[in-house]
């Protein structure tokens, strides 16, 4: 069509490809490599087996992953799926090469970035971000199942959006299309700072 023509002049992913997409604000040209790294990773699934981490981004619908981690671990352990939530622990490992196996509960996940602050390796916590870097890399993050879990009140519950637009709408499924679920990070200050901040995790970068 003459507007999909249009789109493909300007860089822009068109309308009738976006409307049966995933989220994205990425320009065309990086939107096809995002896709082509999507597919890579599903063949490298299904060709050499279950990866010892997975890239969340990666996922058409990835609340639908993580909703199968708790299954999976309730089946296991014979316990209500109702009753299990995530706790998260950050790992010292960035890339999925640096890790050696899966973990014996849950899965590790890459591929996170944390907007307005950034990953203290040291101290491993939240920091401040540094001058003119508006976006950090969060390291490997395991996510673990765990019954009635409630997080401190000294972690600041962070969002994880899927684009940094941070809004959505409710899909049939009854999910929000943008926002997946919050991570408990730690933090050396009140949780409240990173609030007025307006920090939350983005799992797609707009480039």
């Amino acid at each position: 069509t003459q507007s999909t023509w249009v789109s493909l002049v300007d860089n822009v992913v068109p309308q009738l490809w976006a409307n049966v997409a995933y989220p994205s604000l990425k320009p065309l040209n990086a939107w096809i490599l995002d896709l082509t790294a999507r597919v890579a990773e599903l063949r490298s699934w299904l060709n050499d087996g279950q990866p010892r981490a997975f890239w969340l981004p990666g996922f058409f619908f990835p609340q639908g992953f993580l909703t199968g981690v708790l299954q999976n671990h309730a089946r296991k352990y014979n316990i209500p799926i109702d009753s299990l939530t995530f706790r998260f622990e950050v790992l010292d490992a960035v890339r999925p090469e640096q890790v050696t196996a899966p973990p014996t509960d849950g899965v590790y996940v890459w591929g996170l970035f944390i907007d307005g602050a950034r990953w203290d390796a040291r101290e491993k916590t939240l920091a401040d971000a540094l001058p003119r870097v508006l976006v950090d890399t969060l390291p490997i993050v395991h996510f673990i199942p765990v019954v009635e879990y409630t997080p401190p009140p000294t972690v600041y519950v962070c969002p994880l959006y899927r684009t940094s637009e941070r809004r959505g709408v409710l899909s049939t499924t009854g999910h929000s299309t943008n926002f997946v679920l919050a991570v408990a990070l730690p933090t050396s200050v009140s949780p409240d700072f990173w609030v007025m901040r307006g920090v939350a995790l983005v799992s797609s970068l707009n480039e």
